[in-house]
């Protein structure tokens, strides 16, 4: 299936638990959509969220509203069944809103162009922390659940981990020569893999993300900007070239590209919520629904599972604040800084 959207998408999310799909224009604009097999998708709505684009977006409050952020700083939450505003902060960062991931049922984490990483929870209604870790812009983010670690990758080259429990950096990476794009945990929570700008897969060995532990280095000559975990040994990568593949992890081997989005950058990737279709989006404004079954047939398919990283907080992991600053990153969107940072103890006050 396929959805021309029309204008350029930079982030996509599948509902929870109903067969909907949502995106974030270069407009600004949030477009819902129905689908099912072998019918046309239901375009169910289109509302004006930003004055500028939507850079990053996640259904939240078991599927019923869409948090989305935007250059112009804000961050708005979106009924999916009226398109009305539930609740909009104007100045959720102090820059542009880059990446918005899902963390637990009731908390959301939210990037910057600047480096900066919060956390929102939606059962107090509040910021509950914020880590100013990186000096460039946050790529990406993934959750390590069983020991409430937040890990984030960034334009500087380097990566973090941010300890929600003690609400501090509890270690960041030296920096790399490489811009890091994209990030996933794997392997039973032993191994954080990062796609990076020049194609090159970085591989991390948990407790130990002071340097990478292994390095892929025949994936792509293109930068490996969207990663979606199949399973414990396999990711599913989208690349600059518009080259979507299956690959192994230790064995590190690409098991076969399973699909070409267009000739385009792939923005985006993303799970159904029953892992039937995965979703891709790319620079020629279309929104692509694959059949994973079709798409992994011959590859030794078994479908994804849920993993988290589980190791104790005293793994001796610590921040060195030592390291000299990195050049600037070159794969940042294009964006407007925000200005001053407002109190966001209310923004989830009328999110129920």
């Amino acid at each position: 299936m396929e959805i021309d959207l029309g204008k350029l998408p930079f982030d996509l999310d599948f509902h929870p638990s109903d067969n909907l799909v949502a995106a974030g224009l270069i407009t600004g604009q949030l477009c819902l959509y129905r689908y099912a097999a072998e019918s046309t998708p239901q375009r169910l709505l289109e509302v004006n969220a930003h004055t500028e684009s939507c850079r990053a977006l996640r259904f939240v409050n078991e599927g019923r509203a869409v948090v989305t952020g935007s250059p112009d700083c804000s961050i708005l939450a979106t009924d999916i069944e009226t398109g009305t505003t539930v609740v909009r902060l104007e100045n959720s960062h102090g820059a542009a809103v880059n990446r918005i991931v899902n963390l637990t049922e009731s908390t959301i984490a939210s990037g910057d162009d600047e480096g900066c990483i919060k956390v929102w929870d939606t059962r107090q209604r509040s910021c509950c922390n914020s880590f100013s870790v990186h000096e460039e812009y946050i790529s990406d983010m993934t959750f390590a659940s069983d020991s409430m670690k937040l890990i984030g990758t960034s334009g500087d080259g380097t990566l973090s981990v941010c300890n929600l429990r003690s609400n501090k950096v509890q270690t960041r990476s030296e920096f790399s020569e490489d811009e890091l794009l994209s990030v996933v945990i794997m392997k039973n929570g032993r191994k954080v893999i990062c796609g990076t700008q020049t194609g090159t897969l970085l591989l991390y060995s948990w407790g130990f993300f002071k340097d990478c532990s292994d390095r892929f280095v025949d994936l792509s000559p293109n930068s490996v900007d969207a990663l979606l975990k199949l399973d414990e040994d396999r990711v599913i990568t989208g690349s600059e070239n518009g080259i979507i593949s299956l690959v192994g992890i230790l064995p590190n081997r690409i098991i076969q590209p399973i699909a070409e989005h267009s000739e385009y950058p792939v923005e985006r990737l993303a799970f159904s919520h029953d892992r039937k279709f995965l979703g891709s989006i790319s620079h020629d404004q279309t929104l692509k629904l694959w059949d994973l079954e079709d798409l992994l047939q011959g590859s030794g398919n078994t479908m994804p599972n849920q993993s988290a990283a589980s190791d104790s907080d005293s793994d001796g992991m610590d921040v060195d604040n030592s390291i000299p600053k990195p050049s600037k990153g070159t794969k940042r969107k294009n964006a407007s800084k925000g200005q001053n940072l407002s109190s966001s103890n209310n923004f989830f006050a009328d999110l129920d």
